[in-house]
């Protein structure tokens, strides 16, 4: 081993008052030294007879663990433990520490092998692998048990029991094992004693002069910066901020903690932490305990206002970046250097919550809200929620507006009114839950009363600001209870602030269409979008659409995938007429009372049928070239009593071409909820509406030959007062805006999937895996949806990828080519790995959801793979992740790897995606049709589930600039390992059958804790029945049309 040279670097500079001013040599001997805080009973030193919270290892010398004193350096006085438990080693060359269960008496010539961990002994001294003696009780760190013959590196953060690694069933007071707070080399002078103790960074290292503190590194490669011991430094003060923050008793402990980092800021001048001056206390901590969070302006006595909002989260990761800037100069660059909007996080779990180990990559909800004292209002969408519990841990005030958009079959499905919203507490006045609308035409025959399949399932926060508004998409619902989703269950999390603007952008709100378009700039449309569906009906939430409108998402690094319930119509309603130069959407509608002019009335048939031959041949050509619709006139009626926003559909008649109402044919008007807000966006100014019919379904209705609404697809373009919303806008303007928008057709599941990876040509032929780890499988996931799926995701046959063929079928991915070649992989958890989980069964059970006959229909296929959490700290933790990948890498040396990630709330299943179908919305006319055996292609898209997730994208070109898809670490092992011939899923059977195994008992505990399951099942009967039945007129809008038809006619006369 080579000792340093006394030359030392700039990296390597100390504290004054650790300068030796002594000009003799002196022998240097390396230490590794373990700050570490017991967990129940105290370990004792066998030197001193004491309880120790310190551990010294000499160099390359194994020492022992257990319960002897007199051959252990460490014990403790329990019959639990073993004589000999474990033994500690420290490896002086590579800077590392390891543990392995059991004992081996001291020798010359074992080593460890880094490939395998595997403690090997040197074959030429004739030494068997027998000479080690495992422990009874076994060890466990970080929970998880380790194997027999096995070596652990150990690591800041790191947890080491004995005897049990369940902490709901071992009694707290009686645990076994400690807490590794800090770990670093000391190199020492050996020849100068002195019993005062020296301190350094806040904390007690040695009794020996001369001490200089070393930092571990990775692959025994020192990274050494201005910035490095900067960083260390932090690091150590953040641990002990948790310590304080986390405490039984921060207020009441003898003393007060305080830790100097003035010293560090007038040394370490790396710039990260300009102006910050003061000390940590546990004073000044009192009262972060409860929300758990640490505002750093509190602990300050001088705080840059470029750092006043930083979260202990923010602050970390700052750091962490800083350091993996130097990393990366030596080669060893980590993916935690991407700041937030362009990674996964993942949610803190109570587990890891004391260590900063993961800190840079994990988050807690307090640390998203902080700090809550500037917020300006909140918006969330989750499936379940505990809001009490929500409001308590994020330290809500009850006087801020929240908005809480949550899932209730009842409410959810209701036609009632005052049944969408509820005011539940009294002590929170602006506290509104919403139930937003399922819509009929997705329920059972049509009708509200049988409802039908259908979740309200994202994931999202917005959190207003005056100068910013952060948008969270997570995984995790806002509940406590039995799930704990946000501190022991996996979750993913996604975050990213944007900025305010100087005036609001309501252009921002519609996606703005060109042929160069960058997809980033539609994000602000699609989350209005999102949101204005969740709140349509409830006029005293509609200002949330105005409020997005104060904020700039052009800087946006991901895209939005939504899915909104509903059967949505084909492609061809989404193009944009060509005569618009201020389009910004179309919306689906519908005409009422068409058949109340033409009913008996020969001549009036006559020109109506010449008025859609003349539209479709002669004066226009549908709606880009779709011949079968005709340009409609509408025309506002204000003078009709019984609805002053009447507003009448007129086509013109072919026998005069003068635009006037006399040479106009009206067909109706539209449906009363249609103008309500139509009419004032339309008055004031802020938008022009012009439109196209079906005219084969006109004719039909006219004719008394069909009873189904008559579709009308309405245009929507920027009026002259466009520009003047925000001085103009008034509380009806508002909520007719959100109505729009949340009418605009957009592209929604796997069309908006399609839409936005469509847009790249992918190397089939490069493709390294495509897998979606999901918690819910889909009962209905058929080759149809997986080929559907894998086509929207750019999927396409190899030997047609690169073809210039123009049609856009030609080489598309199918049912045919599926079955042969399947392309995505599922990952999900198999039972045994559920079996062994820290908590046993039942909390998967609540958020698992895979049929057995969905297993056993997709178990010919072979496209299961076991789902084992990533990082190795939350293996054992249930995983409720959302995730799906597509990756590709050249062969060629040093290339990057490219494609894309989704994450959010989408599981993998038609409902959350869509089922592509064929004619919804068949006629009687064209009933024969639906009775021939003919394949029809899908038209629409049938989507049963509220969703919302985030697509991050690397192009293939961006690979070459230094990008990565690698950057971007997945919740799960990559590449997952394929089910072994006898593995089985959690499917629920399976857990049901694993519960069964339990003690009478636990049984009792199981039954008395069962809830409801996080993912209703899909039934596949039920979700084709909703396709069959055509969109008809109903009683209300046919009374609605009489009573305009007779006021017309009326005045008329």
């Amino acid at each position: 081993m080579k000792f340093r040279s006394g030359k030392r670097s700039r990296g390597d500079r100390l504290p004054p008052f650790l300068h030796s001013h002594s000009k003799q040599k002196k022998a240097v001997a390396k230490a590794g030294v373990i700050h570490l805080k017991s967990l129940g009973l105290p370990l004792i030193s066998t030197s001193t007879g004491s309880p120790c919270d310190l551990i010294r290892l000499k160099p390359d010398r194994p020492s022992t663990i257990g319960r002897r004193n007199r051959c252990c350096e460490f014990f403790w006085a329990d019959r639990r433990v073993s004589r000999q438990h474990c033994q500690i080693f420290f490896d002086s060359n590579d800077h590392k520490v390891f543990l392995w269960d059991g004992y081996i008496a001291p020798f010359s010539g074992f080593v460890l092998n880094e490939n395998g961990r595997r403690l090997k002994l040197d074959e030429s001294k004739g030494i068997e692998c027998s000479r080690l003696r495992p422990s009874l009780n076994g060890v466990f760190v970080n929970r998880i048990r380790m194997t027999r013959g096995s070596a652990v590196e150990l690591s800041a953060g790191d947890e080491v029991s004995f005897l049990c690694s369940n902490e709901g069933a071992c009694n707290l007071e009686f645990r076994i094992g400690f807490t590794i707070e800090r770990l670093f080399i000391a190199e020492e002078v050996v020849a100068v004693e002195t019993k005062e103790a020296v301190h350094y960074w806040g904390q007690e290292v040695g009794a020996k002069l001369n001490i200089r503190i070393l930092p571990f590194v990775s692959d025994g490669i020192s990274l050494r910066s201005e910035c490095d011991d900067c960083f260390y430094r932090a690091s150590y003060l953040l641990g002990q901020c948790r310590k304080l923050l986390h405490g039984d008793k921060p207020t009441a402990r003898s003393g007060e903690f305080t830790l100097s980092i003035s010293k560090m800021i007038n040394t370490y001048d790396c710039g990260l932490m300009d102006g910050f001056h003061g000390c940590v206390t546990s004073k000044n901590a009192k009262p972060l305990i409860e929300h758990g969070k640490l505002p750093l302006q509190s602990l300050c006595t001088n705080w840059n206002s470029k750092y006043k909002s930083t979260s202990l989260a923010q602050m970390h990761s700052v750091l962490v970046r800083s350091k993996n800037l130097a990393a990366s100069e030596s080669k060893h660059s980590c993916n935690s250097h991407l700041p937030p909007g362009k990674k996964i996080y993942l949610n803190r779990l109570k587990s890891t919550e004391h260590s900063s180990l993961n800190h840079h990559t994990d988050i807690s909800l307090p640390e998203l809200l902080y700090p809550v004292e500037d917020l300006s209002r909140i918006f969330i969408a989750t499936f379940t929620s505990d809001i009490l519990w929500f409001l308590s841990f994020s330290g809500i005030p009850n006087h801020l507006p929240v908005t809480v958009a949550c899932h209730n079959t009842e409410r959810c499905w209701s036609s009632e009114p005052d049944k969408r919203t509820l005011v539940p507490y009294p002590d929170f006045p602006n506290l509104v839950v919403v139930f937003p609308p399922f819509p009929e035409v997705i329920a059972f025959g049509k009708n509200l009363n049988k409802q039908g399949i259908a979740c309200h399932h994202p994931k999202l926060l917005v959190l207003q600001r005056e100068d910013s508004i952060r948008v969270v998409i997570t995984s995790a619902n806002l509940v406590a209870k039995q799930y704990l989703q946000w501190n022991n269950i996996t979750n993913t999390v996604w975050w990213q602030d944007f900025p305010s603007t100087a005036r609001p952008d309501y252009a921002s709100l519609f996606t703005r269409l060109s042929d160069n378009q960058d997809m980033n700039c539609d994000f602000g449309a699609q989350l209005a979008g999102f949101v204005a569906s969740l709140v349509v009906d409830v006029p005293s939430q509609t200002h949330w659409i105005t409020e997005l409108a104060k904020y700039d998402y052009e800087g946006a690094n991901g895209q939005l995938v939504s899915s909104v319930p509903g059967i949505h119509a084909p492609e061809v309603m989404l193009l944009v007429p060509p005569c618009q130069a201020k389009f910004v959407g179309c919306v689906e509608a519908s005409v009422v009372g068409l058949g109340h002019l033409f009913h008996k009335n020969g001549v009036q048939l006559k020109k109506l049928a010449a008025a859609f031959i003349w539209n479709e041949n002669g004066k226009s050509n549908g709606i880009n070239g779709y011949k079968s619709m005709s340009e409609i006139v509408l025309r506002r009626n204000t003078n009709i009593p019984a609805d002053a926003n009447a507003v009448s559909v007129f086509v013109s008649n072919p026998t005069d071409l003068l635009e006037s109402e006399g040479d106009c044919i009206q067909l109706g008007f539209l449906p009363r909820n249609v103008a309500k807000w139509v009419a004032p966006l339309w008055d004031i100014g802020f938008f022009k509406f012009s439109g196209y019919v079906h005219s084969q379904e006109a004719l039909e209705t006219a004719l008394g030959r069909s009873n189904i609404k008559v579709r009308l697809v309405l245009c929507v373009s920027q009026g002259p007062e466009f520009s003047d919303m925000s001085e103009r806008m008034q509380p009806k303007h508002a909520s007719a805006l959100c109505t729009l928008i949340a009418s605009i057709q957009r592209r929604v599941g796997l069309w908006r999937l399609q839409e936005v990876l469509g847009r790249y040509k992918w190397p089939e032929n490069l493709e390294t895996h495509f897998i979606y780890g999901s918690s819910s499988i889909g009962s209905s996931v058929n080759t149809q949806f997986l080929a559907a799926f894998s086509a929207a995701a750019g999927k396409r046959t190899s030997q047609f990828s690169d073809s210039e063929e123009s049609d856009p079928e030609w080489g598309c991915w199918n049912a045919s080519e599926e079955s042969r070649n399947p392309s995505v992989k599922i990952v999900f958890p198999t039972v045994e790995r559920v079996r062994n989980a820290v908590s046993g069964v039942l909390p998967s059970k609540r958020i698992l959801c895979f049929r057995e006959r969905t297993w056993q229909r997709l178990r010919s296929i072979d496209i299961l793979h076991d789902a084992i959490p990533h990082p190795n700290d939350r293996v054992g933790h249930p995983m409720h992740v959302k995730v799906a990948q597509r990756r590709f890498q050249s062969k060629a040396a040093d290339s990057s790897s490219f494609g894309w990630v989704y994450c959010g709330s989408h599981n993998f299943s038609p409902a959350a995606w869509g089922r592509p179908i064929s004619n919804p919305f068949a006629t009687k006319a064209n009933g024969e049709a639906r009775g021939k055996s003919v394949m029809q292609r899908p038209t629409h898209l049938h989507i049963c589930n509220y969703e919302l997730g985030i697509i991050f994208i690397v192009p293939p070109s961006d690979n070459e600039k230094g990008a990565s898809l690698d950057d971007i670490v997945l919740p799960f092992v990559v590449p997952a390992p394929k089910y072994k011939p006898r593995d089985r899923p959690a499917t629920a059977q399976a857990m049901s059958e694993a519960l069964a195994e339990l003690s009478e008992e636990q049984e009792a505990v199981v039954a008395g804790k069962d809830e409801e399951e996080e993912i209703p099942y899909e039934e596949e009967e039920a979700a084709e029945a909703a396709t069959c039945v055509a969109d008809q007129d109903n009683e209300e809008e046919k009374a609605y049309a009489d009573t305009l038809w007779s006021q017309v006619d009326s005045s008329e006369s």
